[in-house]
């Protein structure tokens, strides 16, 4: 059994959907079994909210769920104040941050997840340059830094990080998760956004459950790794 009493994989993946905008919705997928719920911080994306929308979200939130708000080349001091503020348990660097940054952070005493790319930098090959993090990877969209849907082989990445924490995100969707997962070879967690919306930052529950009930059923070629506590 999991934490919310459903028959759950030990080997499967964790969950994190990210881009919510609403309590309920965020109560929702936390209720259908997800691990972690994304708060975006990010002015120029749909599904950006202000501190005291995610402040509202996170104190509505079971205490197991991991809350990771999600930032693209922001000041630090501004981090930090959001992640006090928010009650963050991960920042999210989703732009060009340096390893410094990184570092910065995680010196202030906050996990950080390192969003690499397979087709724009920060590229999946600079892992190496990043210490003590956790990654997310996928493909990259010149258009917009993350949530933009694009299917890319999520298996491109597999040599790069073997061995590190690892997220795997990027136009995973319920019907595809299984082969993505397959394809990379038991990432550590996957992360939805578009695929399980109506609508930019409105998230369609039926999907939600469906993602997660995949995600569950899928048995990868060894155990993941925990990354959310």
């Amino acid at each position: 059994m999991d934490k919310n009493g459903m028959i759950e994989n030990p080997g499967s993946p964790q969950i994190k959907i990210c881009g919510l905008t609403v309590v309920e919705e965020a109560l929702a997928c936390a209720q259908a079994g997800a691990d972690a719920i994304g708060l975006v911080f990010y002015p120029p994306s749909p599904r950006n909210i202000s501190a005291a929308v995610a402040r509202d979200i996170g104190a509505n939130l079971p205490p197991h769920i991991c809350k990771v708000g999600l930032f693209v080349d922001a000041p630090f001091l501004e981090m930090m104040k959001t992640a006090q503020n928010c009650r963050l348990d991960y920042i999210q660097l989703h732009g060009c941050e340096p390893p410094a940054m990184v570092e910065a952070i995680q010196m202030a005493g906050i996990s950080v997840i390192k969003a690499l790319f397979a087709n724009k930098k920060p590229f999946v090959s600079e892992a190496k340059d990043y210490r003590s993090c956790v990654f997310l990877v996928e493909g990259g969209s010149q258009a917009a830094p993350g949530g933009s849907g694009l299917v890319w082989q999520w298996g491109a990445a597999r040599a790069f990080l073997a061995g590190r924490p690892t997220i795997l995100a990027g136009g995973l969707n319920p019907e595809n998760v299984g082969e993505a997962i397959g394809q990379f070879g038991a990432p550590d967690a996957v992360d939805v956004s578009s695929g399980v919306e109506s609508a930019p930052g409105r998230k369609d529950i039926d999907k939600v459950r469906a993602f997660i009930e995949t995600v569950r059923n899928t048995k990868p070629g060894f155990a993941p790794g925990r990354i959310f506590q």
